[in-house]
């Protein structure tokens, strides 16, 4: 049986675990099959209803979805969760924690504020979407 030198063990238990995968799969598990409501500055900012195969509909709070994914993606600082919507070019990539407090996400946009979101734990309420939008 291999054994690898101590030396070795050393190195690979100090080595980080830089997969995205492991914290995909941490983010997956709460988020699946789930419609999140969250804040901002204490107030209702958005609903996010998650979907299997890392699908999701976002909505803020107006009636309007759009559909998107999301998928791991590791940055300066740490692993990330990125969204691509529906009429959006641009990945949209936010810092996360799960805690015993619920999910907050936080993206730095330019040089201005950070915004955090957080998860507001015990709403309840359905995602509202309307139906298509049609001319006359």
């Amino acid at each position: 049986m291999y054994m690898p030198s101590p030396l070795l063990a050393a190195l690979l238990v100090l080595i980080p675990d830089a997969s995205p995968g492991a914290d995909a799969s941490e983010f997956e598990a709460y988020t699946q099959g789930r419609t999140l409501h969250f804040a901002w500055e204490g107030r209702a900012y958005g609903v996010e209803r998650y979907l299997p195969n890392r699908r999701v509909i976002w909505s803020f709070l107006d009636g309007r979805c759009v559909e998107g994914d999301w998928y791991p993606q590791e940055s300066a600082t740490g692993p990330q969760i990125c969204f691509t919507y529906e009429g959006r070019d641009a990945a949209q990539c936010w810092d996360y924690e799960i805690t015993g407090e619920g999910l907050s996400v936080s993206i730095q946009r330019g040089d201005g504020p950070v915004l955090r979101l957080t998860e507001q734990l015990g709403v309840q309420e359905e995602m509202f979407c309307l139906g298509p939008e049609v001319g006359v």
